[in-house]
């Protein structure tokens, strides 16, 4: 186990005893956080077998979990200008400036989750300057190493130098695998294989248990007809891990798809691109 690693389990264990001995269960606020608009973006790119006809605008969002003390991204989004003048989002706000309508600073954030490392995920993780950065072991290990250096290319390459940096300031935390509480009432899990060691975690709340599914399963289509995601490196794990999304949330409308725009519908309040899940 890496140095990183270890201080991330370090930490994970000492915060859970802290909970444990105070005799409370950890329980957050989740917020999806709409920051652009990717316009009528093809949905047989997100559902496997689906209409290649079909348009959809998809939302990008990042989701705030706020509670015990900590104000925690899951996933940071993206900025740079290289990556707007390539897809031409609408409605863009940088990551950090949106989560301001719930009050909240870049420099507050305390945490961020990385799901996986693709650049609409990655590349805000500089916009938070005193963040911790949770991300799979070997999810980091398989895209690049220490120097940023690429070894897939599903990793942007300057995404890949920024996390490498982050990670010798000693910020990244690397999660060793399924199943891990990497801070008091939040849990990942891997196994939906967007990328080799993508990540989906879940939140206690008071409302009971919230998924966040990010491209592990990008629209709530892919739940409701069991429909693997387009973009996976196996259907049958993809699937798997939809399916367990839905034993680990209290209830179904309490997993939250990584790119549907129908989020903001479910969940109106309190309204303006941010979505209470509750």
């Amino acid at each position: 186990m890496t140095t990183a690693s270890s201080r991330a389990f370090v930490v994970a264990a000492v915060l859970g005893v802290a909970a444990t001995q105070a005799g409370t269960s950890p329980s957050y606020e989740v917020y999806a956080v709409r920051f652009a608009t990717l316009p009528r973006f093809s949905v047989s790119g997100l559902i496997l077998g689906a209409d290649t006809s079909r348009r959809m605008d998809l939302a990008m969002m990042v989701c705030l979990i706020k509670g015990e003390g900590r104000t925690i991204l899951f996933d940071a989004g993206f900025h740079r200008d290289d990556f707007i003048n390539r897809w031409h989002p609408a409605g863009f706000t940088v990551p950090s400036e949106a989560i301001g309508k719930l009050g909240v600073k870049p420099e507050d954030v305390t945490d961020v989750i990385i799901s996986h490392i693709h650049w609409d995920h990655l590349d805000g993780i500089d916009l938070f300057p005193r963040a911790r950065v949770w991300i799979q072991h070997e999810e980091f290990d398989h895209y690049l190493d220490s120097t940023g250096a690429v070894r897939n290319r599903a990793i942007d390459a300057g995404d890949a130098k920024v996390l490498a940096g982050i990670a010798r300031a000693g910020r990244v935390m690397l999660v060793d695998g399924d199943g891990t509480e990497i801070i008091p009432g939040i849990t990942v899990y891997t196994g939906g294989k967007h990328t080799y060691a993508s990540q989906f975690a879940s939140v206690k709340t008071a409302a009971g248990t919230v998924v966040l599914a990010s491209d592990n399963a990008y629209l709530y289509e892919n739940l409701a007809r069991h429909r693997p995601i387009a973009q996976t490196l196996d259907s049958a794990s993809n699937l798997q891990a939809q399916m367990r999304m839905a034993s680990l949330a209290s209830e179904p409308r309490f997993i939250v798809p990584g790119h549907d725009p129908e989020v903001f519908v479910r969940f109106p309040t309190p309204g303006n691109g941010v979505a209470q899940i509750r």
